[in-house]
Parts: structure tokens; sequence; C-alpha cells
């Protein structure tokens, strides 16, 4: 055997660690990208894109606005079927609001047309839809906001709360009824992250990143039906 025949060997022993510890790199990396391009990531600068709309008082365009609340649909898909109703509905409300959106350029608009009309509360109409939005986007501030309450707050304890908090309310009795039954079927907790493909530490961070976006953005909502003399309590 000559010398050259003996070095290949140990060169290749000798570049193993160093091979290893690129592809340890590289997988880790990997894996860092897609922590950082979760649903929960998009939706959070959503919102926040939109929050900013808020601070610099313009007008909130109605296709923008659309965008953003069409990727929270995903959440209430990761609640399973205890949400099925709610994600069907939400879904519905986002699509008419996203077909609107080609004829109107703003929120303001569509509810100017519906005081005109006085559609503001018939059902499918552009703002009854925008009402139901507007309270999808409420629910899941609140499962967040309870979510992040206690590492020993249940998922099922957190959605209750919530739906009691925001659409209860609002529902007749044979949909609060099947709500409720529903949330003995939602995941746990470790199921949810799993989902979502977030730890404990980035969920938390994400959800506290949400919950401060939303609130301006649905005080804004809330304040185009008072402006216009419309109660909430519907």
């Amino acid at each position: 055997m000559n010398q050259q025949q003996q070095e290949e060997p140990d060169q290749r022993r000798s570049n193993t660690p160093v091979m290893d510890h690129l592809i340890q790199k590289e997988q880790e990396e990997s894996r860092m990208a897609a922590k950082a391009n979760t649903p929960l990531t998009a939706i959070v600068e959503a919102f926040e894109d939109l929050a900013q709309f808020m601070d610099a008082r313009e007008d909130l365009q109605l296709d923008t606005f659309c965008g953003a609340c069409s990727l929270v649909s995903v959440l209430f898909s990761c609640l399973g079927l205890a949400f099925k109703f709610a994600e069907m509905e939400y879904v519905s409300k986002i699509r008419d609001l996203t077909d609107a959106s080609k004829a109107y350029t703003t929120l303001h608009d569509i509810l100017d047309l519906d005081v005109a009309n006085d559609t503001v509360k018939t059902p499918g109409s552009h703002s009854r839809n925008l009402r139901r939005v507007r309270q999808g986007l409420d629910l899941i501030r609140a499962l967040f906001q309870n979510f992040l309450a206690t590492n020993e707050y249940s998922l099922k304890e957190a959605a209750t709360t919530a739906y009691a908090q925001v659409c209860a309310p609002y529902h007749s009795w044979a949909i609060r009824t099947a709500a409720y039954a529903g949330m003995y079927s939602l995941p746990t907790r470790e199921q949810l992250l799993l989902r979502l493909n977030e730890t404990d530490q980035s969920a938390e961070t994400k959800m506290s990143r949400y919950i401060n976006a939303s609130i301006p953005v649905i005080k804004y909502i809330d304040k185009l039906y008072t402006s216009r003399n419309i109660t909430l309590d519907w």
C-alpha cells in the first residue's frame, strides 16, 4: 500500500467531525427557518401591519384587511371539531368581504352602503359579516389571553371562557349548547402547540404580539358602528 492510499482513509476520518458539524448546523438552520415561517408568525406580522394603519390614522383598506383575516382561519382549523362551526362561518364571511373588496375600497365604504340601504343588520350584508369577522378575531384574542394566563390553564378552559365572553351572548341556545359540548373534543395544550409548530416560548411571544396588534383593529371596527350610532349588542 503506497502513502497516498494510506492518507485517504485518514483524511476522510479527519473530515468526518467537520462534516457532521456542518450537517447538524444545516439541519438546525432548517428547523429555525421552519419555526420562523409558522402560521402564527404570518398572522402576527399581518396584524402588526394592520395596527400600523391605526397608528397612522389611515382608513383601513378592505382588501388588506381581508388578506390578514384570511390567515386566522388556520387557527380555527387547529382547534378541531369544537370550532368547526366557527371556522365555517368565519371563512364564509371573509369570502364575502373579499368579494366586496373588488367593488369597495375601505371598511368605511361597506358601512356607508348598508347604512344608506338600511341593511346593516340584515343577514348576508357586508356590515353584518364584518361584525361576525370582528367577533372571530376577538375570540382568538380572548383565547390567547386565557391560554397565556397560566400554564395550568387547559385549552378547554381557555376556549370555554373565551367563547362565553365573546360569542355566547349573541348565539342561540342551540348553537351555545353545541359549542360547549364540542369543547370536550379540543386538543390538549401540547397538541395545539404541535399543530401550530410552536414551542411554549415561541407561542407565548407570538400570541402576546397578536393580542397587542388585534386590539386596535377590533376597536377600529367597533368605532365604525358606534360613530354611526349603531349599537354593538347583536
